[in-house]
């Protein structure tokens, strides 16, 4: 049996586990017939294709996040964004740290080797997909522009 309309309460629920809008959510469970776990990949495919909109836009706004683990290593990370408001925002700020514990645990040469890392909280997805997922989320361009690592 195919279900038509998602209740409000599934809606919410989906929109707390995704950050996506209403409608987005809405439709997401209307195409994945109610199944929360299809509906997340539906959102996650159509954030993939807002993030490939956004490719050619500049970051002129950002932060320089710094992380030190344990007196022993420590991190500076360049992340961008396109405006001073979505800087600031939570997803973002949460990004930086993540991606500032990312690069202290797992040591990448460069950005690349960075966005191709699997994620050290959850291995099925790479640094790219969280850097996606707040692209989505916010609705604008973020990039990892340059980091330093040190360890004693």
């Amino acid at each position: 049996m195919q279900k038509n309309s998602p209740s409000p309460e599934e809606v919410q629920k989906l929109r707390e586990m995704t950050s996506a809008g209403v409608m987005d959510c809405y439709r997401a469970l209307q195409e994945a017939n109610g199944d929360f776990d299809v509906a997340v990949k539906v959102i996650r495919e159509k954030g993939f294709s807002k993030v490939e909109k956004r490719a050619d836009r500049e970051t002129g706004a950002g932060v320089i996040h710094s992380y030190l683990h344990n007196g022993r290593i420590g991190v500076l990370l360049n992340l961008r964004a396109e405006t001073d408001f979505v800087v600031r925002s939570d997803p973002f700020q949460e990004l930086a740290h993540e991606l500032a514990m990312q690069i202290a645990a797992g040591a990448p040469k460069d950005v690349a080797a960075l966005l191709a890392q699997p994620y050290i909280k959850d291995e099925s997805r790479t640094v790219q997909d969280l850097v996606n997922d707040v692209t989505a989320k916010t609705g604008e361009k973020v990039a990892i522009k340059e980091f330093s690592r040190l360890e004693a």
